[in-house]
């Protein structure tokens, strides 16, 4: 076992240097993005200001997503991270920069997220490709748990250190260290990796529109597909009108640290549920543990967060709302590649993309203009009453109320597709 360990471990040293490095610089970025919402909600105090910088960097992920397929196949992977890379940290140094110069305004985060945005679009499917590059195929189960296990711890570590560190030392020292992480990452893609071109770079591609129109066509001909699509598409809406009113709801009831500390509370459930969705055998159904486990998400979470009134009920409710996603995730993942050909799967999820995640900035925008210029005036109108008692007073009790009428909307999203006949006929092919 030890040698096969010490094998294991060399044949997957080039994803092994890649995949930490990338995961320290996304520890990086992450910080920086929550220390820039915490900047941009003190300066304006507007949840709508606020979820705008997550609209401008979905945006162009959304547009452009049905072509990123395509376009990663043709350019080389290495080449492209590092240009995207390279590129969004002179977008953070721009940022930096701005800041001594006491010349940083909201504006300016819109520009540099959109940027940002558009080259994620092209820096995701090329980092996706990378790993399969690296990694022989009997290792492919190890590079998602680790992929997995990142992105959760990532998940936990983001809002606890940039809310430390953007009290300590300010946003420009979160900005100095997500560079430092980005300098690490850069090198060592740059010299210490060498990544071999994908077979499909040497081949011939067809058109751009006929990628498009090929994966449209088969989602148009595979309805349970597409529902699930729809429903991911729905709970994308009610999870963005989630993210925007967040920190409109803790921020002025709790503090930034009471922030940092729910969505760390998520971070460790979605661990958790990590752990979990690798331990278990595969479920008999797996559109029932989809179902339930969104289910269970949208039905707890919500409603604790519009009638809790301290840290430790919020983070229970966070933890009752994130804990069951890895399975949902897991379970997603497996369905859709046995049910989707191989030769077929790009194209499909290039168009998936663009189709599930339209509804994110649309959520961000709603979500946004919702607390800010409906449910905050109504609330801030309310004289001691059942509502007060119900959601509290003052800034935050209109963000409250939001996440009770979030609670009844994705709960009935869920519900409703559940009920889907074309989701469940999915079950006949896995």
């Amino acid at each position: 076992m030890k040698r096969f360990s010490l094998s294991a471990l060399k044949e997957m040293k080039g994803f092994l240097a890649l995949w930490g490095t990338q995961s320290l610089s996304a520890l990086g970025s992450g910080m920086t993005n929550f220390a820039l919402i915490l900047w941009s909600y003190q300066q304006e105090g507007s949840a709508l200001t606020t979820a705008l910088l997550a609209v401008c960097s979905y945006a162009p992920y959304v547009i452009m997503s049905i072509l990123a397929g395509a376009v990663s196949d043709r350019w080389n992977k290495k080449t492209t991270m590092l240009l995207c890379d390279a590129f969004a940290a002179l977008c953070t140094v721009g940022v930096l920069i701005l800041l001594h110069l006491e010349k940083l305004e909201i504006w300016h985060l819109y520009l540099i997220n959109a940027l940002n945005g558009l080259m994620n679009t092209f820096q995701k499917p090329a980092s996706e490709v990378a790993s399969s590059l690296l990694a022989p195929k009997e290792h492919y189960q190890t590079v998602g748990a680790l992929r997995a296990f990142s992105s959760s711890l990532n998940s936990i570590l983001t809002p606890m250190l940039a809310a430390a560190l953007f009290a300590l030392i300010g946003i420009g020292g979160v900005i100095f260290v997500d560079l430092a992480t980005f300098a690490a990452a850069f090198c060592t893609l740059a010299f210490g990796i060498h990544l071999p071109p994908s077979h499909e770079e040497a081949k011939t591609k067809e058109p751009w529109n006929e990628t498009v129109h090929t994966g449209l066509g088969y989602l148009r001909k595979n309805r349970g597909i597409l529902d699930i699509i729809f429903f991911l598409a729905a709970i994308n809406f009610t999870a963005s009108m989630y993210n925007a009113a967040l920190p409109a709801l803790l921020i002025p009831k709790a503090g930034e640290q009471t922030l940092g500390m729910v969505q760390s509370a998520g971070g460790v459930a979605m661990l958790a549920g990590s752990l979990i969705a690798t331990a278990l055998p595969a479920p008999k159904s797996r559109v029932r543990v989809i179902c339930n486990s969104l289910l269970l998400s949208m039905s707890t979470e919500n409603f604790i967060l519009a009638l809790g009134q301290s840290a430790p009920v919020w983070c229970l409710g966070a933890v009752l709302g994130w804990v069951g996603i890895p399975l949902m995730n897991t379970n997603l993942d497996a369905l859709m590649r046995n049910s989707i050909p191989l030769e077929l799967q790009g194209r499909v999820y290039a168009c998936r993309n663009s189709l599930q995640f339209f509804t994110i900035p649309l959520g961000y925008l709603l979500g946004g203009f919702l607390v800010d210029h409906v449910f905050e005036p109504f609330m801030a109108a309310q004289s001691q009453g059942l509502l007060t008692r119900i959601f509290g007073m003052g800034k935050g009790s209109g963000a409250a109320a939001l996440f009770l009428l979030l609670g009844f909307l994705g709960t009935f999203s869920c519900l409703i597709f559940r009920k889907d006949k074309h989701i469940w006929a999915l079950e006949r092919g896995t």
